[in-house]
C-alpha cells in the first residue's frame, strides 16, 4: 500500500474518531454508560496506538492450552524462545520477538511487555526474511489456563493487538468457549483476523481439508464473512511458510494497526446505531410561531389581559379625582366608593400586590405551556432524546412564575403618577368653581343691596339690579363650561386609558417572551442543538 494511501486511512480515522469523541461528549445521559464507557477506552488506545511507531505491526497469537501456541511462535521466530510446556502446557507471560528494533521501545512498554521476555532478531538472522522488518509476533498467555493472571492479560493484549492469530488444534477448534468469548465478539474484524489450524501433522490430508472446511463454515456462521484460515504444523514446519506470508502481507501494508482501529470503531458504530436507532435532523431553533404560542399561553397564564384591564379600570377611576367636575366628584362622595366594584384589593396601595398574586396563582398553566411546546419540537426523536428536551423545557419551569412577577412589578406604574394634562385640567375646573363662587356672590351682593336696600353698595354696579341677567348667565356659562370640559375630559381620559392599557400589555408582553426566552427556549435549543451535533457525529463516526 503506497504512503499516500495510508496518510488517507490514518486521516479519516482520525476524522471518525474526533467524531466518536464528540459522541462521548454529548451522548452523556442519553446513550447507554457502558457504550460511552467502551468509545472513551476506545479513542484512549486509539489515540496512544497512533503516537507510537506506525512501522510496526504487532501480532497476538492467540489460543487455548495444548494449542501448540508456543511451538509456533518459536516456528516463526526460528529461536526457541517461548518456553514449551511438559506436564501441563501454559504461557504465564507475555513473550515478543521484533523484527527490526528501531522505534519499538515505546511500543513495546505500552504493551507492558517485560524486559526479559523482548527478544529481537539479529541481521544476521533475518537473512530471507526481511520481508518480516517491523513485525512485533506476541506469544500470549493461554486464554483458558488455570493460572488466574493469564486470562486478563490475553484479554488486553488480544484488545491492542493490530492483528490477532488464533491457535486452534484439531481436537479443540470447534471449543465453544473460544468461540463465545473471542471469536463471536471479533466479527467484523475479518482484515485484522487470521485463524490456524495447528498440529495439522495428526491428520491425513482428507481429514485436514474436511476441518478446514468445517471451521469455516463454523466461522462464518459466527459472523467472520471471509475467514482466513491456515493449516500448520510446528513441529514438522508445515504451513509455517504460509503463515509468515500471511504476516508478511501485513506488516508490508503497515495499516493493520488502522484497521484493527478502523474494525474496532465499526463494531462499536453498530451497537450504537442499536441503541439509537432512527435518527432524524430536527430545526435547532424554536420557530417564530412557537415562540408566540408559548408567549400567549404565558400570558394567558400570568394573566396579561386581567391585569391590562384591571389598569386600564384604575386609569379611569384615579381620573375622577383629577378631572371630573368638582361638584360631580363631591357628590359621588356620598355614594359607594366605586374602586370596590373592582374587587382588585390592594390596588389602591400598590398595584404590584396585584401583579404578583396573578403571577404565583397559575403554576399549572405554566407547566402546560413549557410541556406544549416541548411536545410540538420532539416528534419523530428517540425517546431519551425527547425526555432530554423536556428536561431542558421544565429545568426553569419553577422559576417562571417568580421571574414573571419580578418583570411585571418592575412594569406597573405607580398610583402616584398621573398624566401632565390631568393637572392642568385640574387648575382649570377649580378656576371654573371660583368663578361660579365669585358670580353667586355678585347675586347676592345685587339682591342684597339692589332689592332689599340692605345699605349703600360698596361699588354702584353691585346695587344695579339689571346686570342681574348677565350674571346668571355667566353663571349658567360656567357651570356648562365645567360640566362640557368635564365630559371632554372623561373621553380624553378613555382614550388615554386605552393606550395606557395597550402600552402596558405590550410592555409585559415583551418581558413574558424575554423571560420565557431565558428559562424555557435557550435550555431547549441549546438541547436540540445537542441532539443535532450528536446525530452529525454519528454520521462521521460512520464510514
Amino acid at each position: 500500500m503506497s504512503t499516500i494511501s495510508t496518510a488517507a486511512t490514518r486521516q479519516g480515522l482520525g476524522a471518525r474518531l474526533a467524531a466518536l469523541g464528540r459522541i462521548v461528549e454529548l451522548g452523556q445521559g442519553r446513550i447507554d454508560p457502558g457504550l460511552v464507557t467502551e468509545a472513551a477506552q476506545l479513542m484512549l488506545r486509539a489515540g496512544d496506538r497512533l503516537k507510537l511507531s506506525p512501522d510496526h505491526t504487532v501480532v497476538a497469537l492467540a489460543g487455548g492450552t495444548g494449542s501448540g501456541k508456543s511451538s509456533l511462535f518459536n516456528a516463526v521466530s526460528g529461536l526457541e524462545l517461548s518456553p514449551i510446556g511438559v506436564r501441563r502446557p501454559t504461557t504465564a507471560r507475555t513473550h515478543a520477538c521484533v523484527w527490526g528494533l528501531d522505534g519499538a521501545g515505546p511500543l513495546l512498554d505500552w504493551l507492558q511487555i517485560q524486559w526479559r521476555h523482548r527478544f529481537a532478531r539479529a541481521s544476521a538472522l533475518d537473512k530471507g526474511e526481511s520481508q518480516l522488518h517491523g513485525l512485533i509476533l506476541l506469544d500470549l498467555p493461554d486464554h483458558d489456563s488455570i493460572r488466574a493472571l493469564t486470562d486478563p492479560e490475553a484479554n488486553r493484549l488480544i484488545q491492542v493487538s493490530d492483528l490477532v492469530v488464533w491457535v486452534l488444534d484439531p481436537q479443540k477448534y470447534a471449543d465453544a468457549s473460544v468461540h463465545r468469548r473471542y471469536v463471536t465478539d471479533l466479527a467484523g474484524h475479518d482484515a485484522v483476523t487470521v485463524f490456524v489450524l495447528n498440529q495439522s501433522d495428526r491428520l491425513s490430508l482428507e481429514e485436514q481439508a474436511e476441518c478446514v472446511a468445517d471451521l469455516e463454515d463454523l466461522l462464518k456462521r459466527e459472523g467472520v464473512t471471509q475467514p482466513r484460515v491456515v493449516a500448520t504444523s510446528a513441529l514438522t514446519g508445515k504451513g509455517i511458510d504460509a503463515l509468515k506470508a500471511v504476516l508478511a502481507e501485513s506488516v508490508a501494508a503497515r495499516r493493520a494497526s488502522y484497521q484493527r482501529l478502523e474494525a474496532d470503531l465499526d463494531r462499536l458504530m453498530l451497537r450504537l446505531n442499536k441503541d439509537v436507532p432512527d435518527l432524524v435532523h430536527v430545526e435547532a431553533t424554536v420557530d417564530g410561531a412557537r415562540r408566540a404560542g408559548l408567549t400567549d399561553a404565558l400570558c394567558d397564564a400570568v394573566g396579561v389581559a386581567a391585569l391590562g384591564e384591571a389598569m386600564e379600570n384604575v386609569y379611569g377611576v384615579r381620573s375622577i379625582d383629577w378631572v371630573g367636575w368638582p361638584y360631580a366628584r363631591w357628590a359621588g362622595k356620598l355614594r359607594r366608593d366605586p374602586l370596590s366594584s373592582l374587587r382588585l384589593g390592594a390596588v389602591k396601595d400598590d398595584i404590584h400586590t396585584l401583579v404578583g398574586s396573578a403571577v404565583s396563582a397559575q403554576p399549572a398553566e405554566v407547566e402546560t405551556a413549557v410541556q406544549a411546546l416541548a411536545d410540538g419540537l420532539t416528534a419523530g426523536m428517540p425517546d431519551v432524546w425527547q425526555a432530554g428536551v423536556r428536561e431542558a423545557a421544565r429545568g426553569r419551569s419553577g422559576q417562571l412564575p417568580q421571574a414573571l412577577s419580578a418583570e411585571l412589578s418592575e412594569v406597573a406604574p405607580p398610583l402616584d403618577r398621573v398624566p401632565g394634562w390631568w393637572w392642568l385640567l385640574k387648575i382649570w375646573q377649580y378656576l371654573l368653581v371660583v368663578l361660579f363662587v365669585v358670580g353667586l356672590a355678585v347675586v347676592g351682593t345685587i339682591l342684597a343691596y339692589g332689592v332689599f336696600k340692605a345699605g349703600e353698595p360698596p361699588v354702584e354696579v353691585l346695587g344695579n339690579v339689571d346686570v342681574l341677567p348677565w350674571v346668571g348667565l355667566m353663571l349658567v356659562s360656567v357651570l356648562g363650561l365645567g360640566y362640557l370640559s368635564g365630559v371632554a375630559s372623561r373621553n380624553f381620559v378613555l382614550l388615554g386609558a386605552s393606550k395606557e392599557r395597550d402600552r402596558l400589555e405590550r410592555d409585559m408582553r415583551r418581558r413574558v417572551s424575554t423571560v420565557a426566552q431565558e428559562t424555557v427556549i435557550q435550555p431547549v435549543e441549546r438541547e436540540l442543538q445537542r441532539y443535532n451535533e450528536f446525530y452529525a457525529a454519528l454520521n462521521d463516526a460512520k464510514r
